[in-house]
């Protein structure tokens, strides 16, 4: 049962990831689709809302992809450079995985979210281009997906590592 709840979580989570990147790109497909001039770095154009709202759907995806995986993956903490020299290799592993998460989802939801807000109904302006924000984001939940899966996965396997070391000093 608990195995199967592991997978359970695990698709659950490249699920979203895949919804989410699959929006960012869509929306920045559509946002292709609107009137706009564009000379070097500057644009003009009229905003998308079907881009606006696809972007605001994979944000939010994102986010709670990465809270899921977070909040079911436990936390695995390690506060000094030696307790990560003397720490398991899953505990590693789940320790960079969850770093490397929370980067991609700063980066990726930051890129989904400026993408987005240049769809906003009000931002009938010229400015500096948002091209390629919206996809960038997109690429960027995929791997997401990946390293909050890799995550869950090792901070599984630490917790049960955790829990048969401390039954076997008791016995």
């Amino acid at each position: 049962m608990v195995k199967f709840l592991g997978v359970f979580v695990c698709l659950l989570i490249v699920a979203m990831d895949i919804i989410a990147g699959i929006l960012g790109i869509q929306a920045e497909i559509t946002q292709n689709k609107v009137k706009h001039l564009r000379l070097w770095i500057f644009e003009c154009r009229e905003p998308s809302h079907e881009a606006f709202k696809l972007g605001l759907a994979a944000a939010s995806i994102l986010a709670l992809a990465h809270v899921i995986a977070n909040l079911l993956g436990g936390c695995i903490c390690i506060c000094s450079k030696e307790e990560f020299q003397r720490s398991s290799a899953n505990k590693q592993l789940s320790v960079a995985c969850l770093i490397f998460s929370w980067i991609i989802l700063a980066v990726g939801f930051s890129m989904l979210i400026i993408g987005t807000l240049a769809n906003s109904k009000n931002r009938r302006s010229c400015g500096i281009s948002h091209h390629r924000f919206l996809s960038t984001g997109g690429i960027l939940c995929f791997v997401h997906g990946l390293f909050c899966t890799a995550y869950y996965v090792s901070a599984t396997a630490t917790i049960g590592e955790e829990k048969m070391n401390r039954q076997g000093g008791h016995a």
